[in-house]
């Protein structure tokens, strides 16, 4: 079945956030993650922005070597109800540029764009399709992100990780051998350092060599993920996009025009984003117990602000008497223009 795949993957998603947040630390090298605690604390690296990485700081990393690396770096703890909400706003933003969907984490995602095939020239119309997507996010959050498009996952992915940051990179059916084929094995997904290993002792290091030995040689090695590792090394990948993923989060927001303090503008469109918000919660059959409004000001800065009830609801006054005060404190506690507003619905129940 032919295919055309995009994967995009925002740019070391939670420290890009946090620079644009906090202007001052730009061009610093900011590690995401646990406290260091002075070289002794025991967490790990969340994510580190790439000055921080020219230092051989990583997620997973201990952050007691990170710190060891790089004392000098912007050491921050995770804001995770600020990732989350950009996280939702990006992947409203993708989910226009085709209804075949799948987010896979805050930072990443598939789409199925093969309705291009249609076209005469489809991944010219790919790449105009990308390019419009990366702007869209560029202009709405001020984040860049790495987009690679192919004929299947696999090979979107790996696109998209070879042209990070703010690359894009599209593969067509006839350039797979091309991009796989100098790969080292350990930037096929699945094929961890004991794979490598065993691989390697039989002068297995490249996707070119490793697609030069059979399925049954690999079967022997691993199993049936040697099947699996066969197909991979061929550039083969048969999954579909996934759309059918858990809610956890309910919301909408708008950015308007021109950024503004006017308050009678600021309320009919808080009251519209609340009325779509409310639908898509009937909608979906969820009640709801946490309410995060979003504020987004001139300068890029994004708060946040939360109410949690003490018992799930599924009351539109609730709701809406509970966002507006949350609003209500960004009003009156901040004179700056107003870039965004938006409204969020979580621990959301079944009744």
């Amino acid at each position: 079945m032919d295919r055309i795949i995009l994967h995009i993957d925002m740019d070391c998603f939670f420290a890009q956030i946090e620079e644009r947040e906090n202007p001052r630390f730009k061009g610093k090298p900011i590690v995401v993650g646990a406290d260091p605690k002075g070289g002794k604390g025991r967490g790990v690296v969340s994510t580190a922005n790439y000055e921080a990485r020219k230092y051989g700081i990583h997620s997973a990393l201990p952050i007691s070597q990170a710190f060891r690396l790089c004392p000098g770096a912007v050491f921050l703890p995770p804001n995770m109800e600020l990732y989350e909400q950009v996280s939702l706003s990006i992947f409203n933003t993708v989910s226009d540029f085709s209804p075949l969907c799948e987010v896979v984490s805050l930072d990443e995602a598939y789409l199925d764009i093969s309705f291009l095939l249609e076209q005469g020239f489809p991944y010219e119309g790919a790449e105009r399709l990308a390019k419009k997507m990366k702007d869209d996010i560029r202009k709405k959050e001020a984040l860049t992100c790495s987009i690679g498009v192919g004929p299947n996952k696999l090979v979107a992915k790996i696109a998209a990780q070879k042209v990070k940051p703010d690359g894009l990179l599209l593969v067509k059916p006839a350039r797979v051998r091309e991009l796989l084929d100098p790969l080292d094995v350990t930037e096929l997904p699945g094929v961890g350092k004991a794979t490598a290993r065993r691989l390697r002792a039989e002068n297995i290091n490249t996707v070119k060599q490793l697609a030069s030995v059979s399925k049954g040689f690999l079967e022997k090695m691993f199993g049936k993920p040697g099947t699996d590792i066969y197909e991979m090394a061929r550039g083969k990948d048969g999954r579909g996009v996934n759309t059918e993923r858990e809610i956890k989060s309910i919301g909408s927001e708008y950015t308007f025009q021109r950024d503004t303090r006017e308050p009678a503008k600021l309320l009919r469109t808080f009251s519209d984003i609340i009325e779509q918000v409310y639908g898509r919660l009937v909608q979906e059959g969820f009640l709801f117990r946490t309410v995060t409004v979003v504020c987004r000001f001139s300068d890029f800065t994004t708060r946040t602000k939360s109410t949690t009830l003490k018992a799930p609801a599924q009351d539109f006054r609730a709701l809406e008497k509970t966002a507006k005060t949350l609003l209500l404190k960004f009003l009156t506690g901040d004179n700056r223009p107003i870039r965004l507003v938006g409204v969020r619905l979580s621990k959301l129940v079944r009744p």
